[in-house]
């Protein structure tokens, strides 16, 4: 082991490099999967037939196919079908974007319709269009309990990461796997990435955290000492303001 860690420390530049490949792949993967999130769930609400299904259909489809399926199809076949290529890196990021932002829909269209309907009938009695009600009434509100289901989301994009690997991305596992080939040390190489990826998720998950508390101080709630640290649990995802 004592040969991986020498080699290790040679190759911190090449680690670096890769740690931030992998960085890359999951925050541009997280804001592609965000956004499609909202468009996509709140489609799931739309009024209008055509929209429902297009989002339905969507989100069936990108839930419905695997991620490795979907990451080998843009790498390898899209390029022949349409004579653009993308970089492994590009392809990681729409392949986790479209995939976690299908589940992500589910949570966007959960958390808007647990809202209570009565802060629904009061934004209408107030005279407020329903543009105006959604950003200033029921989004705040449905905000506070996406962030728990999104906090998990975003770890599972960060661990499907590796993947990058199957494409030649030059990510952090690709260059551990290279060092691993050099070294034959499998139990230091495979621990390292145990390690890292530990460290990623922990602060990814305080991070957050913090953007949970900011969101509850927002709405008056009250947010403990404690909050930053705690745990998930079912009670994360209670209502806002109470039950219907």
């Amino acid at each position: 082991m004592s040969d991986f860690f020498s080699t290790f420390l040679d190759e911190l530049p090449q680690i670096r490099a890769g740690l931030w490949v992998t960085l890359e792949a999951t925050v541009l993967g997280s804001l592609l999967a965000l956004l499609l999130s909202f468009v996509l769930g709140l489609a799931a609400g739309s009024k209008l037939l055509p929209v429902r299904g297009v989002s339905r259909i969507v989100v069936e489809f990108f839930r419905g196919t695997s991620l490795y399926i979907q990451l080998f199809w843009l790498y390898y076949a899209m390029p022949q079908l349409t004579g653009y290529e993308l970089t492994p890196l590009l392809c990681g990021v729409v392949a986790f974007g479209l995939n976690y932002g299908a589940y992500g829909s589910e949570i966007v269209r959960g958390a808007i319709n647990s809202v209570p309907r009565a802060q629904y009938e009061a934004a209408v009695a107030l005279n407020m269009s329903p543009s105006h009600r959604m950003r200033k009434v029921i989004l705040p509100q449905a905000w506070v309990q996406m962030i728990p289901s999104f906090t998990n989301l975003l770890i599972q994009l960060l661990k499907c990461t590796p993947l990058l690997w199957l494409i030649s991305a030059a990510d952090l596992m690709t260059v551990i796997q290279q060092i691993r080939d050099r070294t034959g040390e499998t139990v230091g190489a495979y621990l390292t990435l145990l390690a890292v990826y530990f460290v990623l998720a922990y602060a990814l998950t305080l991070l957050m955290n913090l953007l949970e508390r900011s969101a509850k101080r927002r709405l008056g709630l009250h947010t403990g000492a404690g909050s930053l640290l705690r745990t998930r649990s079912a009670e994360s995802a209670t209502t806002v303001g109470g039950t219907r």
